[in-house]
């Protein structure tokens, strides 16, 4: 069981930095507002380990991210 939740997180986390890669053509606040979401949703997730921890991080990761963006 451990392992399969190390494998979700690595999975997670390999995402967020393919997602990154797609950021050239992006402002710098919507650039901001995604490296927030996606930190925050591997922090929620490494947190909680359920899917509501995870989309929560992400949520609170994404208004942080775009209010630092401003």
């Amino acid at each position: 069981m451990n392992s399969i939740r190390q494998i979700g997180k690595l999975a997670a986390l390999l995402a967020v930095v393919a997602s990154l890669c797609a950021c050239d053509n992006m402002t710098t606040r919507q650039r901001d507002t995604a490296i927030g979401a996606g930190v925050g949703g591997v922090a929620g997730a490494a947190l909680g380990g359920n899917a509501l921890s995870t989309l929560g991080g992400a949520a609170a990761g994404g208004i942080i991210g775009n209010q630092v963006g401003k």
